[in-house]
């Protein structure tokens, strides 16, 4: 007589992980979102990407700067009014047709939240 082996257990062990993967994964999905900084905007190359045309000289580990935009530092100084900066960031062609920074907020390249975390950590500069 041959005997057969139940896959019972086995399927039941496996099920048993697919479902506690399932259920890990999904406790992440509805988890509240990290959140991200102005900093983090502002150096991520596909937000805000500040760091390709400017150099951030107080802000040791802004690496690999350009320098065809101005250096962000004395912002408070440059801009007293932090209006005005977060009107340049939205929209820097509104007060300089020949300007060539993107309009970040005119073409909803950033949120309007993600501008003003960006403004709060280029005007602390």
């Amino acid at each position: 007589m041959i005997q057969v082996k139940s896959a019972l257990p086995k399927l039941a062990s496996g099920g048993f992980g697919v479902l506690t993967a399932f259920l890990v994964t999904s406790a992440y999905a509805f988890a509240s979102p990290v959140e991200i900084s102005g900093k983090e905007i502002a150096f991520d190359r596909s937000k805000g990407n500040c760091l390709a045309c400017h150099g951030f000289p107080a802000v040791p580990d802004a690496l690999q700067t350009g320098d065809s935009g101005p250096p962000i530092i004395a912002m408070q100084a440059r801009f007293p009014d932090k209006g005005i900066l977060r009107a340049k960031i939205w929209d820097a062609t509104a007060s300089s047709a020949t300007s060539f920074m993107p309009p970040f907020g005119k073409h909803q390249v950033l949120s309007e939240e993600e501008i003003d975390k960006v403004v709060d950590f280029v005007h602390s500069l």
